[in-house]
This record gives C-alpha cells, structure tokens and sequence, in this order.
C-alpha cells in the first residue's frame, strides 16, 4: 500500500508514531520510506486489513492514498522557504497544482 509523502517530505514525530502504529497492528510493520516512488510504502498485509487500514489513514488521519494518476509519477517537492532562506519558488504550490491538474 502506498501512502503519499506529504508536501516537502515535512514529518512530525506524532505523524511517523501514528502510521507505524496502524501498520504495526494491521499489517507485517516493514515499511519502505521513499523507495522509488517516493511514497512510504507499507509492506505485507492480508485482504481483509486493507480496508481497515483505508479507513483508519484516510478517516482518521486525514491522509491521501493512491497515486497521481498515469499521466504523472508520483510529484515531490523541496522544502522550500521553510529551510532554504533563498527559495524564490513556491514548490509546494506547484506539487499541489500538478497532482490536481493530472
């Protein structure tokens, strides 16, 4: 199950604990953080948890599931302003406009 990276791959502690947590309880608890889609990706699980776990992450946790489509890979984007004192772009915004775009 892919989990999309939120914007900047800006993690809080309570965030990683929480997903951990459900995986750990639904599922084998191996992740692949950012492999080559980018995404955290949650490894083994049976049929009848992914339901469960849908709900729990998109319900309770307020967490986009899935891809961006065929037409575009899963986008990433820098931090930005938020560590870079130069950043004169907001990519943030421009990952936002081309994942609802495509």
């Amino acid at each position: 199950m892919r989990i999309a990276q939120p914007g900047g791959k800006f993690y809080t502690s309570d965030y990683l604990r929480q997903i951990c947590d459900i995986w750990d309880m639904r599922g084998s608890g191996i992740t692949n953080m950012h492999g080559s889609t980018g995404d955290i990706i949650f490894l083994g699980t049976t049929t009848p948890q992914l339901e469960e776990i849908f709900f729990e992450l998109t319900h309770n946790m307020n967490q986009d599931l899935g891809g961006s489509g065929s037409n575009l890979r899963t986008p990433a984007d820098c931090i930005g302003q938020a560590r870079c004192e130069y950043a004169c772009y907001d990519t943030q915004d421009l990952c936002y406009d081309l994942t609802q775009e495509y």
